[in-house]
C-alpha cells in the first residue's frame, strides 16, 4: 500500500454498514446493538488514526480519488469521489474519537431503553453523514451528505417522540436549518455558472479564486451565501434558536451535536471555502462581525439559565461565534480550526459530565443540586477541568485556542471585536463558575440528591479521556510553538507580541471566576443584585432577548394566517371546482337515468321532440337566409 489514504473511504463506511445491519435487525437487538455502533466508530476512528499520522510525515501530498463519474450531461461531467487533505485528515480525527466516545458512554446511558438500538442506528446514520460532509471531493456532494447530517439531527433529537418538547424541538431544527441550507444551494448554483469549465470540485474552486477568475460582486455574494447556510448548522445569530431547543434530546446526542459534528460542520465549510471569502474582504467582514455578536450574544443568555444543559447550549453558540470571529479577522484558517480543535474535546466533556450528573439525580435544574462533589468525585473534577479550559484559564486547551483567536483580532487592529471577545470570556468565565459551583458545592438542595452515585465506569472512562485531552490538546499551537498551524495551513504564524493579549484574557477569565466564588461560595455579592436592581434586564435575558417570540410574531403567526387562506382557497375554490364538476357529471348522469326508464312511449316522444327541433332548426336558417 502506498498511501494510508487510499483506504479513507472505509472510515465513514464502518458507520453507514452499522446503520444498515441496526435498520435491519429492529428492535429486537436491544444492547447488543450497542456494540456494533461502538465496534464501527472504532474502526473509523482506527483508520483515521493511521490517515493522520501519515499526514504529520514530512512531504505529504494531497491525495484525491474520485473515479466514480457521478454526473454525465452531453460534455459535461461530475465525479464522485473523497480527498485527503490536512483539515480534513484533523477533522477526521475529532469527529471519529468524539462519536466513538460517545457510542461508548451511551451504552450507560441509554441502558434499559426500549429503543436502544434504534438510537444506536441513528447516531450511526448521522456519523456516517458527517464523515461524508469531511471528506467530500466536491461541494455538490458536500451539499448531499450536509442535508443528511441534517435528517440525522432531526431523528435524534426527537429520538423521545413521546414527548411534545422533544417533537417541537426536532422540527424546529430542522426546519431553522433547511433556512441556511437554501442559501448554500443557491451558492452552489452561482458557483456551477461562474466556474470555468461548471467545475465544482474544492481543488478547481481553489484554483478559480486563486487566480482571481471569480471577484468582485459575484465573489461576494457566492461568500455571503455559504455563509448563511454555515450560520444555520453552526447556531449563529440569527438563526442560533434551534440549537439550545436541541436539549430536548437524550445528553450524548447533545454531546455529539454541540461538540464536534453538526454545528462545527458551518466552521468547516468557512474553512473548506476559505479562498472563496479571502476574495471578498466585505464577506470575511460579515464572518466576523456576525461572530464576535453571537459570542457576547449567547454568551449574557448564558448566565441567566437554570438547566444545565441550556447553559452549556448557549456557551456552544458562544464558542462558535469566536471560531466565526477567528476566520473573518485572520488570514488563514488556523486560529478558528483550533478552537474548534479544542471546543470538540472539552464541551464533549462538559454534556458528557452534566449527562452524568442527570442520569444520578434526575433533574436539569442547576437550582435543585448542590454538593454533588461528595458522591460523585470523577464527574466532579472532570466537569471542574471542562469548565476551565472553557472559561479560558491557562494552562487548560481553551486558554491557547482562545488566546489564538484574540491575537489575531489585536494584531488586526480589530479593537470593537477584540474587546468583545474579552467581554464574552469574562461572561463564559462566570456562568461556568456559577455552573460549578452550584451542582458541584455547598449543601444538597431538593429531593434528588439523597440516591446520587457516581456513574459507571463506561461513562466515566469516556470523561476522563476526555479531560485529558482539554489539558494537553492546546499545546499544539502556543505563542511558543506555532507548529499546528504551519501544518494545517502549510505556511509559517506569523509572529504576535501576545503577552498583553494572554494577560488580558487570564485576568478576565479569572475575575469571572472570582465573581461566581463571591456570589455562589462566599455568599459576599448578593445574588439578587440583577434581579432586585434591575429585574427588567434579568427577565430579558432569561427570555433569551425574546428571540423566539419575535420570530412568532413577525414569522410564525404570519405564515400560518397564510396557511389558513391558502387551505380555505384550497378547501372551497380548488376543491369546490372539483366538487362542482363532480356534481354536475353525477346530476347528468341522473337525468340520464331518468330518460333511459325502459317505456317505448317516452323514447317515441323523445324523438318526435328531437325531429321537431331539428326540422325547426332547418327552417330557421332557410328563412334567416331568404331575409
Amino acid at each position: 500500500m502506498e498511501s494510508y489514504a487510499q483506504i479513507a473511504w472505509l472510515v465513514p463506511l464502518f458507520p453507514l454498514l452499522a446503520f444498515l445491519v441496526l435498520i435491519a435487525a429492529g428492535r429486537g437487538w436491544k444492547g447488543a446493538g450497542a456494540y456494533v455502533g461502538i465496534l464501527a466508530t472504532l474502526a473509523s476512528f482506527i483508520v483515521s488514526v493511521l490517515v493522520f499520522v501519515e499526514r504529520l510525515g514530512k512531504g505529504a501530498e494531497d491525495f484525491t480519488w474520485n473515479s466514480l463519474e457521478w454526473i454525465k450531461l452531453g460534455d459535461y461531467s461530475l465525479s464522485m469521489g473523497y480527498e485527503i487533505n490536512n483539515l480534513n485528515a484533523l477533522m477526521l480525527i475529532i469527529v471519529s474519537l468524539v462519536s466513538f466516545l460517545v457510542n461508548l458512554y451511551s451504552k450507560g446511558y441509554m441502558h434499559g431503553d426500549e429503543r436502544i438500538s434504534v438510537f444506536y442506528s441513528y447516531v450511526s446514520l448521522f456519523t456516517f453523514a458527517m464523515l461524508g460532509v469531511v471528506m467530500a471531493e466536491n461541494i455538490l456532494q458536500l451539499y448531499i451528505f450536509w442535508e443528511l447530517v441534517g435528517l440525522g439531527s432531526f431523528l435524534l433529537i426527537g429520538f423521545w417522540y413521546f414527548k411534545p418538547e422533544a417533537k417541537a424541538a426536532a422540527k424546529k431544527a430542522f426546519i431553522i436549518t433547511r433556512i441556511g441550507d437554501v442559501g448554500l444551494f443557491l451558492a452552489i448554483l452561482l458557483l456551477f455558472w461562474h466556474m470555468p469549465g461548471h467545475a465544482l470540485d474544492f481543488t478547481s474552486i481553489h484554483n478559480a479564486f486563486a487566480e482571481g477568475k471569480i471577484s468582485g460582486g459575484t465573489a461576494t455574494l457566492i461568500a455571503l451565501l455559504i455563509f448563511v447556510g454555515a450560520v444555520g448548522k453552526s447556531g449563529q445569530f440569527p438563526l442560533h434558536t434551534w440549537l439550545p431547543d436541541a436539549m430536548e434530546g437524550p445528553t450524548p446526542i447533545s454531546a455529539l451535536i454541540h461538540a464536534a459534528t453538526m454545528v462545527a460542520a458551518g466552521v468547516y465549510l468557512v474553512a473548506r471555502t476559505f479562498d472563496i471569502f479571502q476574495a471578498s474582504p466585505a464577506a470575511l467582514d460579515t464572518v466576523a462581525y456576525v461572530g464576535g455578536f453571537t459570542a457576547i450574544f449567547a454568551a449574557t443568555i448564558g448566565i441567566a439559565q437554570n438547566d444545565i444543559k441550556r447553559i452549556l447550549a448557549y456557551s456552544t453558540v458562544s464558542q462558535l461565534g469566536y471560531m466565526m470571529m477567528a476566520l473573518g479577522v485572520s488570514a488563514t484558517v488556523s486560529a478558528g480550526m483550533f478552537h474548534l480543535f479544542t471546543h470538540a474535546f472539552f464541551k464533549a466533556l462538559l454534556f458528557l459530565a452534566a449527562g452524568s450528573v442527570i442520569h444520578a439525580v434526575h433533574t436539569q435544574n442547576i437550582h435543585e443540586m448542590g454538593g454533588l462533589s461528595a458522591k460523585m468525585k470523577i464527574t466532579t473534577w472532570t466537569f471542574g477541568i471542562g469548565a476551565l479550559a472553557l472559561s479560558g484559564i491557562p494552562p487548560f486547551s481553551g486558554f491557547w485556542s482562545k488566546d489564538a483567536i484574540l491575537a489575531e483580532a489585536y494584531a488586526g487592529g480589530h479593537w470593537v471585536l477584540f474587546a468583545v471577545g474579552l467581554i464574552a470570556a469574562f461572561f463564559t468565565a462566570f456562568y461556568m463558575s456559577r455552573l460549578f459551583f452550584l451542582v458541584f458545592t455547598g449543601k444538597p438542595r431538593g429531593e434528588h440528591h439523597k440516591h446520587a452515585h457516581e456513574s459507571p465506569a463506561v461513562m466515566t472512562v469516556p470523561l476522563i479521556v476526555l479531560a485529558v485531552l482539554a489539558v494537553v490538546s492546546g499545546f499544539v499551537m502556543t505563542p511558543f510553538n506555532g507548529w499546528f498551524g504551519e501544518w494545517l495551513t502549510g505556511h509559517a504564524a506569523e509572529e504576535h507580541n501576545a503577552a498583553l493579549v494572554m494577560v488580558l484574557s487570564t485576568v478576565v477569565g479569572l475575575l469571572g471566576i472570582g465573581l461566581g466564588y463571591l456570589m455562589y461560595v462566599k455568599n459576599s455579592v448578593s445574588r439578587t443584585i440583577v434581579t432586585g436592581g434591575a429585574p427588567w434586564l434579568y427577565q430579558l435575558v432569561n427570555r433569551k432577548y425574546y428571540m423566539d417570540e419575535l420570530y412568532g410574531v413577525i414569522i410564525v403567526k404570519p405564515l400560518k394566517a397564510l396557511g389558513s387562506v391558502l387551505m380555505l382557497f384550497d378547501r372551497y375554490v380548488v376543491d369546490g371546482a372539483v366538487r362542482l364538476c363532480a356534481s354536475a357529471v353525477i346530476g347528468l348522469g341522473k337525468v340520464g337515468s331518468r330518460v333511459q326508464n325502459g317505456q317505448v312511449q317516452t323514447y317515441g316522444l323523445v324523438m318526435l321532440l328531437g325531429l321537431v327541433a331539428l326540422t325547426l332548426v332547418f327552417v330557421g336558417r332557410r328563412l334567416w337566409n331568404v331575409w
